[in-house]
């Protein structure tokens, strides 16, 4: 059977469809391999998100095309969002793919594979019906095993002004509970100990099911899985977080403390022009509930700098509200221009170079934040997910808090650890390093460990 190599790029969700196709694969037949030098068949899951990852996308598919023409491939195939956005163009300039898949073929490429291998006639699969898989039991995990991530819906049906998901993932479309449920008993049975909860907005999950308190009735659920631990809220659009998600979040100990709020600004005029359905005041008032009902909870946001007509007063403003706040992680992008949006036509342009400045001075202060809020963890004792060792620093082993995300937020240093990965310990807080920490065993009784 041929070997199959995979490229997958972009966010979270693009990894559990990746997951998903190579399962199908698996499942059909086809042998897999790391290495895209042994590869017959190269697929490459795109992101087109914003410029930078268009551009990502790009150079991958022309690295993997130079792998056609000169090496054991024999077939290119094209998935993901930028399949489903600029269809046409990658047709047209990239000859060397053979099939083009967007969003909602995932499930077609094994029929594809096996039916239509010669036919370079029938390169485009982007305007054939919407298929999307229900069952997930052959997923093929790429993250370690004792962690995972769960996708609860598809699409969006935001419609921010700087934003295409909508335009090239649909309207926002929610799993059943049932079938969310079932992938939850088969991770936890494969030995999942936590579960990040992805979409693209989570809080929303269940109202297009008409169901009440959707997403606290789903993690009440889910709660109950043995075997499952850890579970994350990714995501979470903040017009949506009420006080009854958070007191569930309050009462349930397998949530962790953590929670994912996209802001993307702070100044009302720019989160209007934005599109945003939030305030400021909306979102000081829902933060400092977060922080009333959940002590210690760690609070990850976005930001985009550079919006047009972001002023360097909007800039600031949004810049005082950083620092007031404190947030535990953050993400700073700068405004991509991208066509099909609302903001595409906004006059009143920022400069790229003051874009980037701004992001520079967040991200300075959001360093100096993150340090201070890690030194004071030093002296206490928290419960660590073992990872193993680093996979750039081999003789580092690390770990992560259940304040910690995969991928995205810092992470621990463990010396002196004989724990295997994938298990949760309870270890100390030795020294903070920017946005990571340091910690070991705990070898004192509690009572007596220097604070």
């Amino acid at each position: 059977m041929k070997k199959v190599g995979m490229v997958s790029l972009g966010c979270p969700k693009n990894t559990v469809d990746s997951e998903r196709v190579l399962g199908d694969l698996v499942s059909s037949g086809y042998d897999l391999t790391k290495n895209e030098e042994d590869a017959e068949i190269i697929i490459v899951n795109t992101c087109g998100f914003i410029e930078s990852a268009k551009k990502e996308s790009v150079e991958t598919i022309l690295e993997m095309a130079r792998k056609k023409i000169d090496g054991k491939c024999r077939q290119l195939i094209v998935t993901g969002c930028l399949a489903e956005r600029h269809t046409q163009e990658l047709l047209d300039e990239i000859p060397e793919i053979d099939h083009l898949l967007g969003v909602g073929q995932y499930p077609q490429l094994k029929n594809i594979l096996k039916e239509n291998e010669a036919d370079f006639n029938n390169r485009n699969h982007v305007a054939t019906p919407a298929e999307f898989y229900e069952s997930y039991t052959d997923r093929l995990m790429t993250t370690a095993f004792y962690t995972a991530y769960l996708k609860i819906s598809e699409g969006c049906s935001n419609r921010c002004a700087f934003c295409i998901i909508p335009k090239m993932r649909g309207p926002m479309r929610s799993r059943s509970p049932e079938s969310i449920l079932a992938e939850t008993e088969n991770l936890a049975q494969r030995g999942v100990k936590e579960l990040n909860i992805i979409s693209q907005d989570t809080t929303m999950y269940g109202f297009d099911l008409a169901m009440k308190d959707g997403l606290i009735t789903l993690l009440r659920e889910m709660s109950n899985v043995k075997g499952v631990e850890w579970i994350r809220l990714l995501y979470c659009y903040p017009t949506f977080i009420n006080s009854d998600l958070i007191d569930y979040i309050a009462s349930e100990e397998k949530l962790c403390r953590y929670i994912d709020v996209p802001l993307q600004h702070t100044h009302d005029k720019i989160l209007k022009s934005m599109k945003r359905q939030e305030t400021e005041g909306d979102v000081r008032r829902m933060l400092d509930e977060l922080r009333l009902k959940l002590p210690g909870i760690a609070l990850r946001t976005t930001f985009i700098t550079g919006f047009p007509g972001e002023t360097e007063e909007h800039f600031k403003h949004m810049l005082r509200f950083l620092c007031e706040m404190e947030f535990d992680h953050v993400g700073i992008f700068t405004y991509s221009d991208e066509e099909g949006t609302t903001a595409y036509d906004y006059p009143n342009r920022v400069p790229e170079e003051v874009k980037l400045e701004r992001k520079n001075t967040l991200m300075e202060f959001q360093k100096e934040i993150v340090l201070g809020k890690n030194k004071e963890k030093v002296g206490q004792v928290e419960s660590v997910l073992v990872e193993g060792f680093d996979a750039q620093e081999n003789y580092i082993m690390t770990g992560r808090l259940a304040s910690q995300a995969p991928d995205i937020d810092g992470q621990v240093i463990l010396e002196k650890c004989e724990a295997e990965p994938g298990e949760i310990i309870s270890m100390r807080i030795t020294a903070a390093v920017d946005y990571d920490l340091v910690a070991e065993p705990i070898t004192k009784p509690l009572e007596l460990v220097d604070k």
